[in-house]
């Protein structure tokens, strides 16, 4: 029976082409809508999730809280600070630094360049490894010995020495008002993303460069925050909180004093929120399936107009009132339907080509896709219940008389 009402249902769609695709257009822009914002949500949230993960999802900054007023000098960082938490910790912690940086202009001959200066420890590698494509990495002696050796990229090389090769080059540059020469000791080259470089202001005029941190942390040796990465993600909040804890003891102070920033926490937040805003958006896109089912509705109660004479045959020739309403709602059901998977292929396809385009890649969820054909044949079979029951209750004898 089902077969049978299905093949009606086709003949009848076919019969009227025109009409049919004008019924399901607002679906197809319906189901296409939501389809596309609920992918783009989806993608966008996990290209943040991997930005995070490439930054370090397990590092962690603390420093004396905004909201404290007596703010002493003593509740700063110091060298031997970061050394007494690697002797208490050092098992869970697999990287710590004062998160100094800095920027200033780097000097080559007539090439002035502005860089930023990150200072970072000798296995900072460990945590945020990078290709290296010439000469070496920061060593331990060039951080204890706060030698005057620099870590940059390819296109910080370009842009001030004219080659990818500078090992070996110097520059001037002046931090805290001291000018000091600078050397090459390492270049590595970036792989990022089209979306890492858009959302980490990766520049190609400006310069980037990695200095050990001890260098930074003059003129007095105090510095502001801590970095932080975990060894174990699983238990790192445990550990950041015992570091938070270790601090203001040392420090005479209590816990809420000092503020815990971690990249997990940003990422959650970061994940909510785009989350959210593509549950808004798509609520907003899904009004449109609306008024695609009142199309349906309207052009079912003209078929049921149209047909009236078919339908007083069929009840003369045995069809029962529910026969009559489960033809006219397979019809309505599967112009739903055939809308719903016309916009999926269009929002999916959309999607598809536009993470093509950017490079990234797209997230089309199959549970998604699943839920809009579902969706979108349950607003036909809604929407046709009213013309189907209208068509299933008309009198035989007044249908065989309609003209």
């Amino acid at each position: 029976m089902l077969i049978e009402n299905m093949k009606m249902a086709f003949s009848a769609i076919r019969a009227n082409k025109m009409r049919s695709f004008l019924t399901m257009l607002g679906i197809i822009i319906g189901i296409g809508s939501v389809i596309s914002i609920v992918s783009i949500g989806d993608t966008m949230r996990s290209m943040f999730e991997g930005l995070y993960r490439e930054i370090g999802v397990t590092q962690a900054f603390l420093y004396i809280g905004y909201w404290v007023d007596d703010v002493r000098q003593s509740d700063y960082f110091t060298l031997d600070e970061i050394k007494r938490i690697k002797e208490v910790f050092g098992d869970e912690i697999t990287y710590i630094d004062s998160n100094a940086y800095t920027s200033a202009d780097a000097v080559s001959g007539r090439t002035t360049v502005k860089f930023s200066f990150d200072g970072i420890d000798y296995n900072y590698q460990e945590v945020q490894p990078v290709d290296m494509v010439y000469g070496r990495y920061l060593n331990e002696g060039d951080v204890l010995g706060q030698r005057k050796n620099v870590v940059m990229d390819t296109t910080s090389a370009m842009n001030l020495f004219g080659v990818e090769n500078a090992v070996g080059k110097t520059f001037r540059t002046t931090l805290y008002g001291t000018t000091e020469e600078y050397t090459v000791v390492g270049i590595y080259r970036k792989k990022l993303s089209p979306f890492q470089s858009m959302m980490m202001g990766a520049s190609t005029e400006g310069g980037e460069a990695f200095v050990p941190y001890t260098i930074l942390t003059r003129p007095n040796d105090i510095f502001y925050a801590l970095r932080v990465f975990a060894r174990d993600e699983d238990r790192m909040d445990e550990l950041f909180n015992k570091i938070k804890f270790y601090v203001a003891k040392s420090k005479d102070r209590t816990p809420e004093d000092f503020r815990l920033n971690s990249a997990k926490d940003e990422m959650g937040q970061m994940d909510s929120m785009m989350g959210g805003l593509a549950a808004a958006v798509g609520g907003i896109a899904a009004i449109s399936l609306l008024v695609g089912g009142i199309g349906i509705m309207n052009i079912m109660l003209v078929s049921v107009t149209e047909r009236t004479r078919e339908i007083g045959i069929r009840k003369s020739l045995g069809a029962r009132t529910r026969d009559i309403m489960i033809q006219f709602l397979t019809e309505s059901a599967i112009l739903s339907a055939c809308g719903g998977i016309v916009g999926i292929l269009l929002g999916g396809g959309l999607v598809m080509i536009g993470g093509a385009l950017l490079g990234v890649q797209a997230i089309v969820k199959p549970v998604v896709v699943l839920l809009a054909v579902g969706f979108s044949a349950m607003v036909g079979i809604f929407f046709g219940m009213y013309p189907a029951s209208k068509a299933a209750k008309k009198d035989p004898i007044e249908a065989l008389r309609y003209e």
